[in-house]
């Protein structure tokens, strides 16, 4: 009995004592768990801490991105964290204020539109007759340095005096671009934020389609999700008939031969809004633009650098095509391509979709903007000519393979029936108006002036 006793008290030693071991490594194991997750969360956070600071911080190594477009891509990041948090010193609520003062109407009925663009071109004229009607209006645009930024933010200046006010960013940042209908519910949007010209497309190529489509896609998909949906004008362009030799040029002509990357992006961009038209409902009109020339115009346009050339005695380049034939284009007006922009803004249906879901059958349109009478590029030289007082240094050079086509004319028809589109500026006075603006806005006086006043002088 002694020596049973025994071994049942050993037993229970041994079992008591591996029950404690047993219970020291599940100690263990948990404490080992609990400080691997403190150490995965601690890890994670300083990583996140240091990708903050990568992004503010991070300078492009690409050389097609210049200091200037890392300080705008900077800035529009760190704008977006003001107005997306609760900012103690009201940056937020400052920045609200003005972007639902610029884009609320001044008339009754009158539109809510969401200008992107604004600070190009076609954009500051377009925001600026809206505005002069009594449409509230907000501009939207990066102001990248395609050509001499100087020029936007003058555009810009002069908008502000109109009380349109432009939100720097980028068309694909989502979260900005979110916010934007968040703040307003645009009735609405004119887009006209693309990366413009034929031949910088051989350079850079990619940009055409980082905004061209990327952009473009970026756009429909927060306007999809908006409620309500606006209903969207945006640019397209003449050149998506490319290759085409039927004239003039007719909406109902094809367009599946793009004789450039430009051109591709356009008409890619045509057959993204036939899809998201399609499935969410969205109200689209393309406007195709026929070679838009004017005040306050792009540097990059022949009729621009032409006039620049002239007046500082330098040569300029006109093209013939390969048979010897003079190049000719369907150069349209401003004034005239802002009322065709009006116009389809007006007529424009409302979006049928919510929520991002379609609910019925929506608008889809496109429209030529042009002039309807081509002029051979000779002749254009020839108005600046008397127009500047002074002699063009003409070079003749075969038109290389870049891209452009030889001629333009554009069938306006389909405005005109929808919603009385019809261009009344011919190119000499146009350019007329054009070159009053040069001098003035670079403080040049031409020579014809400057020889009249040497007659004076001496008479």
């Amino acid at each position: 009995m002694p020596l049973s006793a025994s071994s049942a008290d050993t037993s229970k030693t041994v079992k008591l004592e591996r029950y404690n071991s047993y219970l020291r490594k599940i100690h263990s194991t948990k404490v080992l768990k609990a400080s691997s997750k403190v150490l995965f969360r601690a890890t994670l956070l300083v990583a996140l801490v240091l990708l903050l600071l990568f992004a503010i911080n991070y300078h492009p190594l690409s050389d097609s991105h210049s200091a200037s477009s890392h300080h705008l891509h900077r800035r529009s990041f760190l704008s977006t964290g003001i107005f997306s948090s609760s900012s103690s010193l009201g940056e937020g609520a400052a920045w609200e204020k003005r972007v639902r003062q610029s884009s609320t109407p001044k008339r009754p009925h009158g539109l809510s539109v969401l200008v992107t663009g604004a600070a190009g071109f076609v954009g500051s004229h377009s925001s600026l007759g809206l505005r002069k009607r009594g449409d509230g209006v907000l501009g939207f645009d990066n102001f990248n340095d395609y050509y001499d930024p100087s020029l936007k933010r003058a555009r810009q200046q002069l908008l502000e005096k109109n009380q349109v006010f432009i939100v720097e960013g980028d068309l694909n940042d989502g979260p900005l671009l979110r916010k934007l209908f968040d703040v307003v519910p645009f009735t609405h949007v004119l887009h006209l934020a693309a990366q413009a010209g034929v031949r910088y497309a051989m350079k850079n190529p990619q940009s055409y389609i980082s905004s061209n489509i990327a952009g473009l896609v970026n756009l429909l998909e927060v306007a999809k999700a908006a409620n309500p949906q606006p209903a969207i004008v945006w640019a397209s362009s003449s050149s998506v008939y490319g290759l085409n030799t039927e004239n003039p040029f007719s909406e109902e002509h094809r367009t599946d031969q793009p004789a450039s990357l430009y051109a591709a992006t356009k008409k890619a961009g045509e057959e993204i809004a036939h899809t998201y038209n399609h499935i969410y409902g969205l109200s689209l009109t393309g406007l195709r633009f026929f070679t838009v020339y004017g005040p306050w115009g792009r540097p990059d346009m022949a009729y621009f650098f032409f006039t620049k050339a002239i007046l500082h005695g330098k040569s300029i380049d006109i093209y013939r095509t390969q048979d010897n034939q003079e190049v000719a284009r369907d150069f349209t007006y401003i004034d005239d391509i802002v009322k065709g922009c009006v116009g389809a803004l007006d007529t424009a249906e409302k979006s049928t979709g919510s929520g991002g879901k379609k609910r019925g059958p929506a608008q889809l349109r496109v429209y030529n903007l042009g002039n309807t009478s081509p002029v051979p590029v000779g002749r254009l030289v020839s108005i600046l000519e008397g127009l500047l007082g002074s002699k063009a240094k003409k070079h003749l050079i075969k038109m290389p393979r870049n891209g452009d086509v030889p001629y333009t004319h554009a069938n306006v028809s389909l405005a005109y029936k929808d919603f009385g589109y019809k261009p009344t500026t011919d190119l000499a006075a146009g350019l007329r108006k054009f070159v009053k603006w040069y001098v003035s806005y670079y403080g040049i006086q031409p020579r014809v002036k400057r020889e009249n006043s040497h007659a004076d002088d001496s008479a």
